[in-house]
């Protein structure tokens, strides 16, 4: 299974980041979207979840959950836009990833047996941090994240 991963588009969906997400089975956005208008073209894409960032304000905003978790088969999968604001052990309750975004600094750690990942900022570039998106790639319950640095 493939999921795609983007964050803090800021208003922008970059085509190259619509092309890199196309074959995605499912597609993971960890807020700061900025407008409604962005989600469509995602969700035309494979199915989306999408959680609110600090910048996703107004009446469009206010259904979108702060958090999501995910089951993929043996596979649970935490989404938060903040991971500062984490309010729960991952390990402990049973997530293999956590999905963020807000730094705009793509990464892919694991820490006690859990893969935290942000695929960074798709959106406007900010101070020298690259243009990037991400997936997972989910075989049972082997998880790989691939981050990828998209031509500005």
């Amino acid at each position: 299974m493939r999921v795609g991963l983007i964050s803090d588009t800021h208003g922008l969906l970059r085509p190259q980041a619509l092309d890199f997400l196309r074959g995605s089975d499912l597609i993971i956005h960890a807020g700061d979207i900025t407008g409604p208008e962005i989600l469509t073209p995602l969700a035309a894409i494979a199915p989306l979840t999408v959680v609110r960032g600090n910048n996703d304000r107004g009446a469009w905003a206010a259904g979108i959950p702060a958090t999501a978790i995910l089951r993929l088969g043996p596979v649970a999968i935490y989404v938060i836009h903040d991971l500062k604001e984490l309010p729960i052990d991952p390990a402990a309750e049973g997530m293999r990833v956590v999905v963020s975004g807000h730094s705009h600094k793509p990464a892919s750690i694991e820490r006690g047996g859990v893969l935290y990942v942000n695929p960074g900022s798709a959106g406007k570039r900010r101070f020298s941090l690259p243009i990037s998106v991400g997936e997972l790639l989910i075989d049972g319950e082997r998880v790989e994240a691939r981050l990828v640095t998209l031509a500005a």
